[in-house]
């Protein structure tokens, strides 16, 4: 191994180390790399001493549900579905700046009425130390409710997350990011579970035409009809581009009337 694998993996140890202090442990489960790395890890440390939760909320697609559940059982941890209601609460679903804060206090909140349920000491979520150099307002929500973030605590960063799935055959250790269906619809415009479910099928189907990373913007307000800009990744938008009658009939057919390919691209198409 390099430097910086080597360095993963003593980073990952140590945390490990940790997680034996936190006994029993409830882990807020997304199937993203990052909460699939600290559920490995806690699996690996605790055994059946930890076990995750996982958010059933309209803003995850089904299929990442679906997925999320899967690789739970892969990795030998036990899930919890938690149904969550931040789309009942209006700071949330008004779609403010902070919605991201509404959304973790809802989780969080039903996190810990469930570990105390079942005698969870301690409760932990995905933020890795990269975060820290962005704004989130779940970290508010996070600190609020007393939530671990060993990832974070462990100082790993996002590639050495990636380092660690794939060194355990996750078989996301790659994907992109995939922030929740609501992050599609402009701060201010309400989110609506229609407009969700027009986003999910409507990136369902790029999905299915092979484009990887992208984003269905939900442009229009409920009472407008719905209209969609698409944000390709500027290493595939050329070939959106090619497809564009394809690309916009099938949107179209998702829900949406007017439909646009940005001819700037996605500009956050990090991995």
């Amino acid at each position: 191994m390099n430097a910086p694998t080597n360095l993963a993996a003593s980073k990952a140890a140590q945390l490990k180390q940790e997680l034996l202090q936190t006994a029993p442990l409830l882990v807020a489960y997304s199937g993203g790399v990052d909460s699939t790395v600290l559920l490995a890890l806690a699996v690996e440390a605790l055994g059946d001493r930890t076990r995750a939760v996982i958010a059933d909320s309209p803003s995850l697609p089904r299929a990442a549900f679906t997925q999320a559940l899967e690789m739970a059982e892969r990795l030998g941890a036990e899930v919890d579905v938690l149904k969550t209601a931040e789309m009942e609460n209006p700071d949330y679903a008004t779609n403010p700046v902070n919605r991201c804060f509404f959304c973790k206090a809802e989780l969080f909140q039903q996190m810990e009425a469930h570990a105390a349920k079942s005698d969870y000491r301690f409760l932990a979520y995905g933020e890795n130390a990269d975060d820290m150099r962005q704004v989130r307002p779940g970290r508010r929500a996070a600190e609020q409710y007393s939530i671990l973030a060993p990832l974070r605590d462990a100082g790993l960063t996002k590639a050495e997350i990636r380092f660690l799935a794939k060194e355990r055959g996750l078989s996301n250790w790659d994907a992109p990011s995939q922030p929740c269906l609501s992050s599609r619809i402009p701060h201010g415009v309400p989110v609506t579970t229609d407009a969700l479910r027009r986003v999910e099928l409507a990136e369902e189907y790029l999905r299915s035409l092979g484009f990887r990373i992208f984003r269905v913007r939900h442009t229009s307000r409920p009472e407008e009809v719905p209209t969609a800009t698409i944000q390709f990744a500027p290493d595939e938008l050329t070939n959106a581009q090619s497809k564009a009658d394809i690309i916009i009939g099938g949107v179209q057919a998702t829900g949406f009337g007017d439909v646009t390919i940005d001819p700037n691209g996605y500009q956050g198409a990090i991995m």
